[in-house]
């Protein structure tokens, strides 16, 4: 037990970078598909439908690279790969789903997340970032 844990220790750890790396991949992906700057929203402005719909972001994607590294077998470079490719897979879904959303809904729902009171409509954009993370989790079972 103690003589793998060197070897242990240094793939949690990479499994740690992937999905950091994933989550900031996915803020700045937010970031880009919302109006006006994200972090001055959040921590500045307090605003709390751009914090929920982050924050489901970055839950959708450590459920995914949670399952990922859960159901990875091989290598650990192998299983690192496969991580990240499903992460970013993820990570298109959820934008498009989100940019899908919009398109079916009255006005420009992008919008709503600059919004200071908090919007129901941003309660479903993050239920739908759950769901389709559960989608792409489900996938890789």
């Amino acid at each position: 037990m103690l003589e793998d844990l060197p070897a242990d220790a240094g793939a949690a750890l990479a499994y740690c970078g992937v999905g950091i790396a994933l989550m900031a991949l996915g803020f700045v992906l937010v970031d880009i598909l919302t109006p006006g700057n994200l972090r001055r929203q959040i921590w500045i402005e307090r605003n709390r439908n751009a914090a929920l719909l982050v924050s489901a972001n970055l839950l959708g994607v450590g459920i995914i690279v949670a399952t990922a590294i859960w159901t990875s077998q091989g290598a650990i470079g192998a299983a690192l790969a496969s991580s990240a490719v499903y992460g970013v897979i993820g990570l298109a879904a959820m934008a498009l789903a989100f940019l899908l959303l919009d398109l079916v809904t009255p006005g420009e729902f992008r919008g709503v997340v600059a919004e200071q009171d908090l919007h129901p409509g941003v309660w479903v954009s993050a239920a739908l970032h759950l769901a389709v993370a559960g989608v792409v989790a489900a996938g890789l079972t």
